[in-house]
């Protein structure tokens, strides 16, 4: 067995929220742990590994996960706590290599190729990352080695928890062939029924099947499932990724209808959404708005920005404008925003040319009067106005960078 033509890496911290809840408390650690909010409306962000074989797991409403795990302890997010450490984790990726494809605050790509005569064999690689983590943090994290981001992933989710998986890549397909088919990447619940109504049960079999036959039946879709099966995948890493979004949503006490009371929401969003932008020094190419209604369907709307933009002023009025988009009556259980496609900001002064100039003036001075008194200390006239349902109407919660994935 040679060197492989490509070794690369997926790295991915086990339930993070819940184990950093645990690592922070040891009075958490050994039992069932939710993060999410109080709420019986609100849903669960991560479960601990304790509290999954109850059935639960993160996107199920607090109110299921209860039932299911009546003894579970329930545990507040806390953002800036997840966020350092994925700092810290991110910089000893960076000390293995050059080539680091950050997906979320919990996990990445390293390409490691050509570093076995530093490192070792890809065996070694992986044992030393997972020591590197656990010494800088006290976290354990999954990882899995092979020749493919694709390989790579399934393994590392394959060994979870605190796993470690290699799979050289002449044994790949093999490897791939008796999982089944929601391990393909990119196949949910609907294209799964597709699959299987042509009698397709696991990935041996998508690799088997007819390629011209599986084009016809998923468009190009079914040619990417068919070369995955056969673990193709020549995506490169791709170094200086940002994550890719930053977004704020609330799920309410009470369902709401009014034009009006979804703007407030909005509102408050775009503030807590640009004023994290600022501090992370990033730009927002385009918006997204989420509704979810009183029966759990899930809406979004989204828009690129005609510039490149960091204030709440221009995220309220691209989202309120989305509104117009949405053809449900509702009501409304959860609203929410989110900034995609970020950029860095580039301090040039070239920038301002397209800012408004005085509305983020105005913004970043809030930004520092909040970060010397506290977030109580500036409020929006409109949330003080009787029968506002924005103050304490439900639990907000603030994802980073990959809110999408963690968070339905």
């Amino acid at each position: 067995m040679g060197p492989w033509s490509k070794v690369i890496v997926h790295a991915d911290l086990d339930a993070f929220y819940a184990a950093v809840e645990q690592l922070d408390d040891p009075s958490l650690r050994g039992k069932p742990v939710l993060i999410g909010p109080q709420s019986h409306r609100g849903v669960v962000l991560t479960a601990s590994y304790e509290a999954r074989p109850f059935g639960v797991g993160s996107a199920m409403p607090m109110a299921e996960a209860r039932r299911r795990c009546p003894d579970a302890l329930i545990v507040a997010p806390r953002f800036e706590r997840y966020e350092e450490l994925s700092r810290q984790v991110m910089s000893v990726f960076d000390d293995f290599s050059p080539d680091v494809e950050p997906l979320s605050l919990d996990e990445a790509f390293l390409d490691m190729t050509g570093a076995e005569h530093i490192f070792g064999t890809p065996e070694r690689i992986g044992r030393q990352i997972k020591g590197a983590v656990r010494e800088a943090t006290g976290l354990d994290i999954s990882v899995g080695l092979s020749a493919t981001k694709y390989v790579a992933k399934v393994a590392s989710a394959h060994g979870k928890p605190d796993g470690l998986v290699v799979v050289p890549p002449e044994s790949a397909v093999t490897w791939l062939a008796p999982l089944p088919l929601k391990w393909l990447w990119g196949a949910g619940a609907k294209t799964v029924a597709k699959l299987r109504a042509l009698g397709l049960q696991t990935i041996g079999d998508v690799a088997a099947a007819d390629e011209a036959q599986l084009r016809r039946q998923l468009g190009a879709a079914g040619t990417r499932f068919f070369e995955l099966a056969h673990a193709i995948d020549p995506r490169p890493v791709s170094r200086g990724r940002s994550g890719k979004s930053i977004g704020s949503e609330r799920t309410l006490n009470e369902d709401i209808v009014r034009r009006e009371d979804i703007e407030q929401h909005l509102r408050r969003s775009a503030d807590r959404i640009a004023q994290r932008l600022r501090a992370k020094r990033y730009l927002a190419g385009g918006v997204r708005v989420k509704l979810k209604t009183s029966k759990f369907e899930l809406l979004s709307r989204q828009r690129r920005l005609s510039v490149p933009a960091d204030t709440a002023d221009t995220l309220f009025k691209e989202s309120r404008t989305l509104l117009d988009a949405f053809d449900h009556p509702g009501p409304f259980r959860l609203i929410g925003v989110a900034a995609f496609d970020l950029e860095p900001r580039e301090e040039t002064g070239q920038s301002d040319l397209f800012d408004d100039g005085r509305q983020r003036s105005l913004e970043t001075t809030m930004d520092r009067i909040v970060g010397r008194f506290g977030k109580g200390a500036i409020l929006r006239a409109e949330d003080l106005r009787d029968g506002s349902t924005v103050l304490d109407s439900g639990t907000n919660l603030d994802m980073l960078d990959d809110c999408d994935d963690d968070l339905a």
